[in-house]
């Protein structure tokens, strides 16, 4: 335990050293905030009616999502064990680290991926393993195969990567997957999943229809193209086992009454929530159109944000942006994402992109157009 002076009772000393987690930066009245990957509209039709008719909150909800994890077992032609639903994807993913590791265990991911990963270890009390990304800002996955020891217990494949942009493809997925051991457990976090345009990427539903392997749990959300992030729902799908393993250390009762209606309310209006993503995947590809052309070295785009490599500028670039009332999230040191927001600030983005890519050095490495 820790005698840090400024803590006043005894706690581990790698919590005491470990920064909290910080969201994308809130937005005035006249900014944008493009700095937490949210979607820009309004709660699908039906949405808001459903939560305002779950007005038993003196009532604690049903603890298992029984009617949602119903739903989506018959969306995706599993058993309903092989469903677990969540406070959010990254919850869920919590409790997979919680259940698989203990101290001198490891976690194995890429970097720069979610920044939620290297503190879901350490609180674990396991050992982060960060592998670099190639130069093109994708998985290096022969080197995560690399990484993994006898010590190894979790990998994490983030497809789309947050926050770079790029996918992994559906061949290099079952490859890699391949030579991962059998009782390593291979999260694939597809929070990303629905806006990807990308025939080549990997679907997670697909790899387990397939199973072939069982150690892969696939983790999905509400919080992003549904547009659920101020409710807090998401859901994994695996191995019943394994879900009941993350189960067994889920905090009880987390997942509200209004989110498990909303999240109903939200899959029944998938015809409108397939055009608001096609929306937003036209917008982001116009954006990298505009972002290469204005001469940024900008990766493969399958999200709903954009990559800046800005590297030893980013926190210059990023004030760029604030100063242009776009709220952005900077990563000192390797760059800045942009979430693709209301179509009200995508020719703003190009300009203040424009403008700042003419500052940086001769021979900066994000400057050169193309991926």
């Amino acid at each position: 335990m820790t005698d840090a002076a400024d803590i006043p009772i005894r706690v581990r000393p790698e919590i005491a050293a470990l920064p909290p987690y910080k969201q994308g930066r809130q937005a005035g009245d006249e900014a944008f905030k493009l700095s937490s990957n949210e979607n820009p509209f309004d709660p699908l039709p039906g949405v808001v009616e459903a939560i305002r008719a779950a007005t038993s909150v003196n009532r604690y909800p049903d603890a298992s999502a029984t009617r949602l994890r119903t739903r989506l077992a018959e969306r995706y032609g599993v058993a309903l064990d092989d469903v677990h639903v969540g406070a959010g994807s990254v919850s869920i993913l919590a409790q997979l680290v919680q259940a698989t590791c203990a101290p001198g265990d490891e976690v194995v991911y890429a970097w720069r991926s979610f920044e939620a990963y290297p503190w879901l270890a350490v609180v674990a009390g396991a050992t982060a393993v960060h592998v670099p990304l190639t130069e093109d800002s994708r998985h290096d996955l022969p080197a995560m195969s690399a990484a993994i020891t006898d010590r190894t217990r979790v990998v994490i494949v983030c497809s789309p990567n947050n926050p770079t942009g790029p996918v992994v493809t559906q061949e290099e997925f079952d490859a890699f997957a391949l030579t991962v051991p059998d009782d390593v457990l291979i999260v694939l976090d597809e929070a990303y999943a629905e806006f990807v345009t990308d025939p080549a990427a990997v679907d997670g539903t697909r790899v387990l229809s397939a199973a072939r392997h069982p150690n892969v749990v696939v983790l999905r959300t509400f919080s992003k193209a549904f547009g659920l992030a101020g409710l807090r729902v998401g859901y994994a799908i695996g191995h019943p086992r394994i879900l009941d393993a993350a189960r067994s250390t889920t905090i009880p009762l987390s997942v509200t009454a209004q989110a498990e209606e909303a999240a109903l309310a939200s899959l029944d209006a998938e015809e409108e929530l397939l055009e608001r993503v096609r929306a937003i995947a036209e917008r982001r590809d116009r954006v990298v159109a505009g972002l290469r052309d204005a001469g940024w070295r900008v990766p493969d785009a399958q999200g709903n944000f954009v990559w800046l490599p800005a590297h030893d500028e980013t926190l210059a670039v990023a004030q760029a942006f604030d100063d242009g009332g776009l709220i952005v999230r900077p990563f000192a040191g390797d760059g800045i994402r942009i979430t693709i927001g209301e179509e009200e600030s995508t020719e703003k983005v190009l300009a203040v992109a424009a403008a700042a890519v003419r500052d940086l050095p001769t021979g900066h490495r994000g400057i050169g157009g193309g991926r």
